[in-house]
């Protein structure tokens, strides 16, 4: 009793003992290493568990090098602290903020309502809609921000058609149960007039008998199973949010956290490296993100079935159709700055002067002072028209409120973390260590590092993988001489796959918080959908991309010429003696 009690205390104290006993268990790799990698190794190693254990909050972790690296000699406050905000920063910002002003004035409840009006009615047709939509909102949201504006409107459908979610697991239980509730059933449900926004004219209107009609003489076995079936889609529709958020965030910069965080990564280990920019990996990604989204569907379907709607939508209004313009020209312009398979608009600028980061910042300043009412000539001669100030399409006040400043410093702690392991001589280190690997070939090593990070990024956040592993990654490349976008690709992808556990990601959190999902049920469907994504990752960069990145050469960019002095001239030790696994 005592030891049980002693236990329970320890637990409520366990992220205090994380923070002052972790620093001092790794303190012997200061005094057993060289001097600079390991006084690095120890800060990365502590970073690692901060953010796996969340000790600390994320973005606190993520301002430790701020004071650590100085202190400790590895590198000055002066190189530190600029990595907080660099341009990938600012595309990141750009991208919140546009996301902003499309939740501000409802146009992702529109673009989810009109893709599952095309979807049509066929058994899973309807999961496919959810997933099509939310991974093509991913793609400019968050995924957690897309995952929460998706899950409502999945329950909404589900509620229309099923009924009442208690009802509805009741008919799942004992046949007592279901001859009580069969007069009151769900069955023969219409959701009537469903306003989304009190200031929106959405109408949702759904018409559907999955059900079977107690007045048709079933009996309550009929209705079990029936309830069953229908408790297998609700799951399958919540299950499938998430997922293809998930997935949906891989194909643009800006969809994710690792994305910007390779991006920033190869600035500081490959300047000369340009093969990268907005146009070109969605030009990679996204044939990819459809066919894992494909795959993954019939996966979902195969497990838990489909519905049978109709939908239809309300007008649309001069804010949402300016919104859309803005993002649609957002989304061009990036594309087509410098796509590498054709000349881009860059060309009218001096070279290097214009980046990814400029276009979004143009972009989403013009949302500022942009009317959110069609303006009117007549308003000017009309004595009686109210003059209250035009309302902007968004304002700085939400714009505030929506952009997670704790990410914006996680992206910058990343950053500063992979220049301490460049100018250190860390990754250079380890990378000496992990020579063993040069004798497996390029296209297998990049899956076994591929699904080794998939299933780190299980128990960890992908930025924190990302964050972790990219350095290493990058000198290992150089070490045996492989192209570094042959793993670092790979790997940033993989890193958004976490589908098995519902501390993977916070979308996964977000629909197991819903009540309706068993660990169970994400570990059955998450297992195979992590298998699938190595499998797509790879044959993906063994097709199309090896001809869009050349993989198969050595880069110019990544020959010792190319590259940071800093990186090469450290002293490297003997790596005998020490074997890695992955």
């Amino acid at each position: 009793m005592a030891a049980s009690v002693f236990f329970r205390k320890l637990w409520c104290v366990r992220k205090q003992l994380v923070i002052f006993l972790t620093p001092l268990i790794l303190l012997p790799l200061i005094f057993n290493l060289p001097e600079k990698e390991g006084k690095c190794l120890y800060v990365v190693l502590l970073m690692a568990v901060f953010w796996c254990t969340e000790a600390l909050p994320l973005a606190v972790t993520a301002m430790l090098p701020v004071c650590l690296f100085p202190t400790m000699g590895i590198l000055p406050s002066k190189k530190v602290c600029p990595q907080y905000f660099l341009d990938t920063n600012f595309l990141f910002l750009s991208g919140l903020v546009m996301a902003s002003a499309i939740e501000e004035w409802g146009l992702h409840r529109r673009i989810a309502l009109k893709v599952l009006k095309v979807v049509g009615v066929k058994p899973a047709w309807l999961i496919l809609g959810m997933m099509l939509t939310s991974s093509f909102l991913s793609m400019w949201l968050s995924n957690t921000a897309t995952t929460a504006m998706m899950l409502p409107i999945a329950n909404a459908i589900l509620e229309s058609l099923f009924g009442d979610l208690e009802t509805l697991k009741k008919n799942c239980g004992s046949i007592d149960d279901v001859e009580n509730n069969i007069t009151n059933g769900p069955s023969n449900v219409k959701l009537q007039a469903l306003q989304l926004e009190p200031s929106e004219k959405q109408i949702l209107s759904i018409e559907g008998q999955d059900s079977a009609d107690p007045g048709d003489g079933v009996t309550p076995e009929e209705v079990q199973v029936e309830a069953r079936y229908q408790m297998k889609v609700w799951k399958g529709f919540l299950i499938c949010i998430p997922y293809a958020a998930s997935i949906g965030g891989t194909a643009t910069l800006t969809g994710t956290a690792p994305n910007l965080i390779l991006i920033g990564q190869l600035k500081s280990f490959f300047p000369d490296c340009d093969v990268i920019n907005f146009g070109s990996w969605f030009a990679f990604a996204f044939p990819l993100m459809l066919m894992f989204l494909i795959l993954g569907w019939l996966w979902i379907a195969f497990l838990y079935g489909g519905l049978n709607t109709r939908l239809c939508l309300g007008p649309i209004n001069f804010a949402e159709m300016s919104i859309a313009f803005f993002f649609v020209l957002f989304a061009v312009l990036l594309f087509t700055r410098d796509p590498k398979f054709v000349t881009g608009w860059s060309v009218f600028f001096p070279k290097g002067y214009v980046s990814d980061a400029v276009t979004g910042v143009i972009i989403v300043s013009i949302l500022f002072f942009f009317p959110s009412q069609k303006p009117s000539l007549s308003w000017w001669f009309n004595p009686q028209a109210s003059n209250t100030p035009y309302v902007p399409l968004l304002s700085w006040k939400k714009a505030q409120d929506s952009v997670p400043w704790n990410i914006i410093l996680l992206l910058g702690g990343g950053f500063a973390l992979a220049k301490g392991c460049e100018e250190s001589g860390l990754a250079s280190w380890i990378g000496g260590h992990l020579q063993p690997i040069a004798e497996v070939p390029p296209a297998a090593a990049a899956m076994l590092l591929t699904a080794f990070v998939a299933c780190f990024t299980e128990f960890a956040s992908n930025t924190a993988t990302i964050i972790i592993f990219l350095p290493v990654i990058a000198e290992l490349a150089m070490r045996v001489s492989v192209n570094p976008l042959c793993f670092m690709i790979p790997v940033t992808v993989g890193c958004s796959y976490a589908f098995m556990l519902p501390v993977s990601t916070p979308p996964n959190s977000i629909a197991f918080a819903s009540g309706h999902l068993l660990v169970k049920d994400m570990v059955k469907t998450g297992i195979v959908m992590n298998v699938l994504g190595v499998l797509c990752v790879g044959l993906a960069m063994n097709t199309w991309g090896m001809a869009m990145f050349d993989l198969n050469s050595y880069p110019e960019w990544a020959h010792p010429a190319n590259v940071s002095s800093t990186v090469l001239h450290v002293h490297i030790p003997p790596v005998s003696g020490l074997n890695v696994t992955l």
